[in-house]
């Protein structure tokens, strides 16, 4: 029997290997774009930069060094220069293959940073795998520049899952969705009607704000803003704004907000301020054919008909008033029930004299009796409809 030779003997204590197999290897040396590894082979094993990842122009001295380990599949066993030719992102490709499916099999939440903005949506990668996130799914709210998220860590799930045609979808709207659900129940939970709250606004618009609750939205209805009139909430609120709002009223999950607190009512001694006689002084507010109306402080207007601005006939209001100008009359009508007040100038003008009154002809117009209190207050309530 013949003794083996030196290098027979050599060549028998080195593992086979095969196009495919997955093998442990040993870092010998690295450059820019080449690592070379001792995988246990006659030959050694050659990873090419492009085979090592997908993103170019990537230093590979960066992120191995010699003596590091690592597992690599094998392309080819011979290149033609007796060298193996290695891949490290098609064996990662295929184990992230594999966490994908389980993940999206198990509806797993994934974290991964967005490596791409595109114009569609967000990409992201997952252990070598591609998952592309549409504009649509990435917020539970419609949002046009996506810049923003560009480098940020993002949690979403995989609603898609098709390896053969390379398509993976990712989906963070509803997990969005499902954590402001879960926020918005505990904050009903917590909050009753007639609760003071801090906000913040979060829109506004020209019927009124929207008021962040911390797990849901209010409403802030224009009508609530303030014991006075509110023409524009816009020029009142901007979004970002900080508010104690009083929780008016709990409808489902709808929620009511209101600024008008009770000890802040105008009306609360407006019985003793603006009593029947008494002298008062406001700045016309708004006018209408029939008459102004006098803003006596804030939530507080008075109606001065156009038949008790002057003794003398006037057309409309505004031939003598204009918005902003200050007035003075007294107060001839007091409803604290329906909130309304009637001032008249005329009632402090001076009567004239008696024998005067009487040689007028009585089908004058301008002297004609009428009930005052009734064409102010039918008239009053025409406006406020």
């Amino acid at each position: 029997m013949s003794e083996l030779t030196f290098e027979q003997m050599l060549e028998d204590s080195l593992k086979t290997i095969h196009t495919g197999e997955v093998v442990e290897g040993t870092v010998i040396s690295v450059k820019p774009d080449e690592i070379v590894l001792n995988i246990g082979y006659k030959s050694d094993g050659i990873l090419t930069r492009n085979e090592y990842t997908n993103e170019p122009n990537t230093d590979l001295t960066t992120i191995v060094k010699p003596g590091d380990t690592m597992e690599v599949k094998v392309l080819k066993v011979n290149d033609g220069e007796g060298q193996v030719l290695l891949t490290y992102k098609r064996l990662a490709a295929d184990r992230g293959n594999k966490r994908i499916e389980e993940a999206y099999n198990n509806k797993e939440v994934l974290t991964a940073k967005v490596s791409q903005v595109l114009d569609g949506g967000l990409g992201v990668v997952v252990e070598e795998i591609r998952i592309f996130i549409p504009a649509s799914l990435v917020s539970d709210t419609y949002e046009k520049d996506l810049s923003k998220y560009a480098g940020q860590e993002i949690e979403f799930v995989i609603t898609e899952y098709n390896p053969k045609r390379k398509r993976y979808i990712g989906d963070r709207r509803q997990l969005l969705m499902a954590k402001k659900a879960e926020l918005q129940k505990k904050l009903l939970e917590s909050i009753h009607e007639g609760d003071v709250v801090e906000g913040v606004v979060k829109n506004v618009t020209d019927f009124g704000a929207f008021i962040d609750l911390g797990g849901a939205d209010g409403l802030l209805h224009i009508s609530e803003m303030s014991w006075g009139r509110v023409e524009n909430p816009k020029k009142i609120f901007k979004v970002g704004d900080k508010l104690n709002v009083l929780i008016k009223e709990i409808t489902g999950n709808k929620i009511a907000l209101s600024l008008k607190f009770a000890d802040k009512n105008p009306w609360l001694d407006a019985a003793v301020k603006y009593a029947v006689g008494n002298v008062v002084t406001g700045k016309v507010a708004r006018m209408t054919d029939f008459g102004a109306f006098i803003e006596l402080e804030t939530g507080i207007d008075a109606l001065l008909h156009v038949s008790q601005i002057s003794k003398e006939h006037i057309e409309k209001p505004a031939d003598v008033l204009k918005v902003g100008e200050e007035v003075t009359a007294k107060v001839v009508d007091f409803n604290e029930e329906d909130k309304k007040i009637s001032l008249s100038i005329k009632a402090m003008l001076a009567p004239e004299p008696k024998e005067e009154e009487d040689s007028v002809n009585e089908e004058d117009p301008d002297v004609v009796p009428v009930d005052i209190e009734s064409v102010i207050a039918s008239e009053a309530e025409e406006e406020n409809q």
